[in-house]
């Protein structure tokens, strides 16, 4: 029974975000209320809130990777770089076949249309940078909090990472195939991974 529950909240959650979104690219972020989702959505406007706490959420959700926890959590003798390199190397290898593009490439439409929301982006990207340079911090010196260089590190860390979901989409906005974009993104992994370990003189270069 617990199972059936789980499920079931999973796919209520999924209908409330899947409303959002297409009245929000229908109409703006800004003119569509939370009251009219949740109608939409055949939720109460406390269920509604009891999955998203804040109207953001609906469209920002899972925007910012965990890569304080990828870090935290790598295994006896895994550098913290390894252990990202191999995240990004398991999405970008990941089956693509489910992953629904139109409603992706609506997602990013509907962000970059509301100054609200790249704002809310672009703090949660700033939560995650702090995140992780407390975590390189501790992965270098245990009990101290990020200086200089875990700060670096990290600013480094997640512009790249930035930088290859923003190629990645644009290569689907550019109608690549999402195969083709996602074999192309492997490789992007595996090339900016490569910068951030040994620098701008790889030999694989910066093309």
């Amino acid at each position: 029974m617990a199972g059936l529950r789980e499920r079931k909240k999973e796919q209520t959650r999924r209908r409330i975000a899947e409303v959002a979104l297409r009245l929000f690219a229908e109409r703006g972020y800004d003119a569509v209320t939370v009251n009219e989702i949740a109608e939409a959505a055949g939720v109460a406007k406390v269920t509604l809130f009891s999955y998203f706490p804040s109207k953001d959420c609906l469209v920002l959700d899972g925007v910012k990777d965990d890569m304080a926890r990828i870090v935290a959590g790598r295994g006896p003798g895994v550098t913290p770089l390894a252990a990202l390199r191999a995240h990004y190397r398991a999405l970008a290898a990941a089956d693509t076949q489910e992953l629904d593009v139109e409603a992706l490439m609506t997602r990013v439409r509907v962000i970059s249309a509301s100054p609200a929301l790249l704002a809310g982006v672009q703090q949660a990207y700033a939560e995650e940078r702090e995140e992780l340079a407390a975590a390189l911090a501790a992965a270098r010196s245990p009990g101290h909090g990020p200086g200089l260089a875990a700060r670096v590190m990290a600013a480094q860390i997640t512009a790249t990472v930035t930088t290859l979901q923003e190629t990645f989409f644009a290569r689907l906005a550019a109608g690549t195939p999402l195969a083709e974009a996602g074999r192309a993104l492997a490789g992007d992994v595996e090339l900016a991974f490569d910068l951030l370990e040994h620098g701008h003189d790889t030999e694989r270069g910066t093309s």
